[in-house]
């Protein structure tokens, strides 16, 4: 028996004109190699949202479900309206806010967008009890991952930056918070707290697809969308091999720390 999700990806290419089938499930095989088809080729849409505060420049980003339009915000921050011009321009259903970590740039809007719209708002449990954070309608989750729609969400465990970081894997894109940028990562507020930046860095060395495009919350001037092979070849910190040699690098002394947070 095929999962509800593929049924419901099914009923939406038919009604497009895809696949002809009969209500319920499948009978044939060749309608269940299409459906299998139809989910892995399937990919939701990204809305990169650059908003502003001050001298802080975070990355929003709205994804949606071709289909069905529902959509999940990951890291939303300061400025409802560029988020809700973005809703309104993919005429997107908000389902549910995805925080990657408890940092206010990236909590900012998540308690205001799900009392508006009386969506959860999912953050790792350990995250939760690390930082204290709350907010309406919050919901601690592990790594179990889920469906909105046709949308797989995946949250992968990557602590460092904090304790409990997630990045999300949906589709083929990779949303990573302040663990992974183009050119660099999350500052580490220790080196026990570096050694676990580096292996959540080599975690997704080994489960990313080279395809998969990432998504940080800031970048230092690289757009962000590149794919993971692109992200390796241009960051440095993907090449350390000893977690020792990673952390010193990581924890360098450097004379103007201003230049951590020169975000574009």
């Amino acid at each position: 028996m095929l999962p509800e999700h593929s049924i419901e990806v099914a009923f939406w290419n038919m009604q497009l004109g895809g696949l002809q089938m009969n209500y319920g499930y499948p009978d044939r095989k060749s309608d269940q190699s299409m459906l299998v088809q139809i989910t892995e080729e399937y990919q939701p849409i990204v809305e990169v949202l650059r908003t502003k505060r001050g001298s802080m420049t975070n990355y929003n980003y709205l994804v949606v479900d071709s289909f069905s339009r529902r959509a999940v915000i990951v890291d939303p921050a300061w400025q409802m309206d560029v988020v809700e011009h973005a809703m309104s321009q993919a005429q997107a259903s908000l389902e549910g806010v995805l925080l990657t970590h408890a940092h206010a740039d990236h909590v900012d809007l998540a308690g205001v967008l799900s009392e508006k719209y009386g969506c959860p708002v999912w953050m790792s449990t350990r995250e939760i009890e690390a930082s204290g954070f709350s907010a309406a309608n919050l919901v601690g989750i592990d790594e179990s991952d889920w469906w909105i729609g046709g949308m797989k969400i995946t949250p992968i465990l990557t602590p460092g930056h904090t304790p409990g970081c997630f990045c999300y894997l949906i589709g083929d894109n990779l949303f990573t918070g302040d663990v992974l940028f183009v050119e660099g990562c999350g500052i580490c507020p220790d080196v026990e707290s570096a050694y676990q930046m580096f292996e959540s860095l080599q975690r997704l060395k080994r489960e990313i697809k080279p395809e998969t495009r990432i998504f940080p919350g800031h970048s230092f001037g690289k757009a962000p969308g590149l794919n993971f092979t692109g992200v390796i070849r241009e960051n440095i910190y993907l090449h350390f091999r000893d977690k020792k040699r990673f952390a010193e690098f990581r924890q360098r002394h450097v004379h103007n720390r201003e230049k951590f947070f020169e975000f574009h």
